[in-house]
């Protein structure tokens, strides 16, 4: 019993303690400029050990592929197949020499780059990087390459539910949007990608205006300051204003749909149900967290209490907001056997039914409050993490006021205002879902939640999907 007590001690003083350091967690001090072509860039010190991490964000997302999907993705990857001044085999000797990583990759809406090296390697570095974002050749015989182990992927992932149900759903909810676009692509649209394609993707999007390069950790910010001058001053502005191409209206849902992906050997059923989500700077983005924190956020969420752990129906299921510059998606996401199938998708509706009619009482409110300010400070402890912090608020719009007043934004959220939170932005009707198992098992069941739409994993759908 003593040492019962003893546990609980402890757990109770570490739940006080995280929530002490999120209010006070305070964005570090940085200092922010932009060079004469357009380029924003974030400088800030951190001495604690001598290595310095970079975030770069770049308008060049999948949004940009138009119907070359992959493009934007293959086009990121391809800026380490060699520079002007560097060969691929010796750019990934001088890194490895130094012990730097570099990373390239492309998101939906934009592209980027992350770094991390040690301090007295800036200058080798930041040159190296330098010439990835201004002067890839796009070696030929390294796109072929990386094209061939593409395709095997592509082809790899139909075998994996989980690792293609995101761009089914994507298609579905946001149709001919750009946001419907897949990242890595598909077999029939990466096969004639060419480094030609490549070069024009690059001359069309990267480009300093509308980019943003954030600096975090040991060195002057002085010093810092005139070496990326020296080294990005150069980089000529885009010819042509960049179309927003993902502030077009979405067409939003007029009923419920379903998106049934046929997998033959299928022994289970993966299904996502959604609805059109928000964009990163909505002003309620922090109560819509703590909300679906509770919802489907955490291991003990609703969700998972009554699909897991009460009635057996999975190993897990939970729901997100995924927040992108213009919009977004939520999503409700889980596995069952294919036997349970039915009843796995009518629990998940009846507890997102339960959500709007019962809606949540105060203990369980104070105790999603506070988990989410426990698993806040953690989010931006290391360089690296406050680097990418600092594209994210030039990326989506939004500044350090949102990490600054995080905690008393958490803790301003009461049940009226968590009620009409739950009302505007967690849907009851015209639900989207996508199911991939075996259609001959579980379409009758799908027929029950909307108009079935049918398609098989194994092929590509003239409709898209």
């Amino acid at each position: 019993m003593k040492q019962i007590k003893i546990f609980s001690l402890i757990i109770s003083l570490s739940i006080i303690a995280s929530i002490t350091n999120a209010q006070s967690f305070k964005v570090p001090p940085y200092e922010k400029f932009k060079l004469p072509n357009g380029l924003t860039i974030y400088l800030m010190e951190q001495h604690d050990v001598p290595v310095i991490n970079v975030s770069a964000v770049l308008p060049a997302g999948a949004i940009y592929d138009g119907d070359k999907a992959g493009l934007a993705s293959l086009t990121a990857t391809a800026l380490k197949h060699g520079t002007k001044n560097y060969s691929k085999t010796k750019l990934d000797e001088e890194l490895d020499f130094i012990g730097a990583s570099v990373n390239t990759y492309a998101s939906k809406e934009s592209s980027g780059l992350s770094a991390k090296f040690a301090s007295k390697d800036k200058e080798e570095v930041l040159a190296i990087i330098k010439d990835l974002l201004m002067e890839p050749t796009f070696d030929e015989s390294e796109f072929d390459k990386e094209k061939q182990r593409l395709l095997v992927s592509l082809e790899q992932q139909k075998e994996r539910p989980g690792s293609v149900i995101g761009s089914y759903f994507d298609k579905l909810l946001f149709g001919e949007h750009v946001y419907g676009n897949i990242i890595q692509g598909k077999i029939s649209t990466v096969n004639p990608l060419t480094t030609t394609d490549l070069k024009n993707f690059y001359k069309e999007n990267y480009r300093p205006d509308g980019s943003a390069i954030s600096i975090v950790g040991d060195f002057s910010t002085k010093e810092m300051k005139g070496i990326l001058t020296t080294l990005f001053s150069g980089w000529k502005k885009g010819t042509k204003a960049q179309s927003n191409l993902a502030s077009k209206p979405i067409n939003k849902p007029t009923e419920n749909n379903v998106l049934l992906v046929n997998k033959e050997d299928a022994k289970e059923t993966t299904f996502y149900i959604g609805a059109p989500g928000v964009s990163r700077n909505n002003t309620d983005y922090v109560a819509i967290e703590v909300v679906n924190t509770l919802f489907g956020g955490r291991f003990t969420s609703m969700l998972n209490d009554e699909l897991r752990v009460n009635s057996g129906l999975t190993y897990g299921a939970g729901s997100r907001f995924n927040a992108l510059k213009n919009g977004g998606s939520f999503l409700i996401s889980t596995f069952t056997a294919n036997k349970t199938t039915e009843p796995a998708i009518d629990k998940a509706l009846e507890v997102l039914k339960k959500l709007h009619s019962n809606g949540i009482d105060e203990q369980s409110l104070t105790s999603a409050k506070n988990y989410v300010k426990g698993q806040f400070p953690p989010r931006y402890e290391t360089s690296g993490q406050l680097a990418s912090l600092m594209t994210q608020m030039f990326w989506y719009n939004f500044d350090e006021s949102f990490i600054n007043n995080f905690e008393k934004n958490v803790d301003g959220l009461n049940l009226d205002k968590a009620k009409e939170i739950i009302a505007k932005y967690f849907p009851k009707d015209k639900l989207q879902f996508v199911l991939i198992g075996k259609s001959a098992e579980i379409k009758k069941i799908a027929e029950k939640y909307g108009k079935v739409t049918e398609v098989q994993i194994k092929e590509e759908a003239k409709k898209g999907f």
